[in-house]
Formats: C-alpha cells, sequence, structure tokens
C-alpha cells in the first residue's frame, strides 16, 4: 500500500519551485510544509464518499443557520508563506475569519477536517496537524470511518498547538466548539460511507 512520503533527500521547495513540479500521473496529491514535499496517494472511493457527505452535512448545516461563511471542498488550499500549500479534505471559514483572509493565498481557516486512511494517517494526525495549529486553525477534526471514530482537536489559547483531543466513537454526537450547533453523529458519517 503506498503511503504519504517526503522527498527522499528532503530537499526544500519555494512556492515557486513547488508550482513548477509536473502533476503525478497517478493523481497524487503534493503538499508542500515548510519547503518539504510530501506527496499522498490519491482518495479511495470510501474517502471520497465520506468527503461528499460531510460537505453535504456542512452545507445544509450552514444554510439552515443562515450562516455567511464559507465550506471549501477538496482541491481548494491553505497556503502561507514562501513555502507552505496544503490541501484538506474540507474546511470552514466563518464570515469574520473571511473578511480578514487574503483571496489571491487564503491562509486562515476556522474549522479543518481530514479523512484518515491507513496510508496517511501519520500524516495528518502529526505532520498536517501541526501545520494546522502553526495556521492558526481553531478546530480539526480527524474522521476515521474504518475505526469509526472523529477526533476533534481544539486550538490552545496563545498557543500554536491543539488539545489533546476528544475522541468520539460510534452512537455518540460530535461537539463543536466553532460551530456549537452542528452535532452529526459519528454513525451517521461512518455508514454513509459503508454503503
Amino acid at each position: 500500500m503506498p503511503v504519504v512520503s517526503t522527498s527522499p533527500l528532503i530537499k526544500t521547495y519555494t512556492l515557486d519551485e513547488f508550482w513548477e513540479l509536473p502533476e503525478p500521473k497517478d493523481g497524487s496529491k503534493l503538499e508542500l510544509i515548510a519547503g518539504v514535499l510530501y506527496m499522498s496517494p490519491p482518495p479511495n472511493f470510501t474517502h471520497s464518499i465520506t468527503a461528499s457527505d460531510l460537505v453535504t452535512l456542512f452545507a445544509n448545516h450552514l444554510y439552515n443557520i443562515q450562516d455567511r461563511g464559507r465550506l471549501f471542498v477538496p482541491r481548494a488550499a491553505l497556503w502561507t508563506g514562501p513555502a507552505t500549500y496544503v490541501e484538506p479534505d474540507l474546511f470552514y471559514v466563518s464570515a469574520q475569519t473571511l473578511a480578514q483572509t487574503d483571496r489571491r493565498k487564503p491562509d486562515k481557516a476556522d474549522l479543518v477536517v481530514e479523512i484518515i486512511s491507513p496510508s496517511t494517517a501519520i500524516y495528518d494526525r502529526n505532520t498536517k496537524a501541526d501545520t494546522y495549529a502553526a495556521l492558526g486553525v481553531r478546530e480539526l477534526w480527524l474522521v476515521d470511518t474504518s475505526n469509526e471514530i472523529i477526533e476533534v482537536r481544539n486550538l490552545l489559547p496563545n498557543e500554536n498547538c491543539y488539545d489533546i483531543g476528544v475522541v468520539f466513537r460510534r452512537g455518540e454526537r460530535i461537539e463543536s466548539k466553532v460551530l456549537p450547533t452542528f452535532t452529526p453523529s459519528v454513525s451517521q458519517i461512518c455508514d454513509a460511507a459503508k454503503s
């Protein structure tokens, strides 16, 4: 099974050099974190179904509460400085944060969702999580449909790191500090990926 990998000699890249790289022929995703190039395998169908269902759940909720923020879907990116460019599985930006965001180079989000797979678990839980914390993302959801858990981490006040997180399991409803009225069930998210 392919796994996320970095450059073999840990060559660092600038964003300009990153843009010059050819698209991987197998559909793998390239990301740049602090100048280090990461390549992850393309998502499988279960991952895509989960992303699709989460987009629907988030979008319906935001519409119902008349939230003026924005939901960004796969291939939308967060980038900062001259050497970081990451593509979350999906992310939410509140209207307040959106007003402070450079629309040419979005570098802010309030909530990021990463869908965990065996090939990306360590990368998503560590490298990308640390990157989101450094970017000031207030809340991170790590969705693991294989193990039927969703971990929610919140940014510690005045720090660039997350708390230890809360793990929600089958039969439980997710609790969000960023979107406190949004409480989808873990079962609902995980079951949809299996059908």
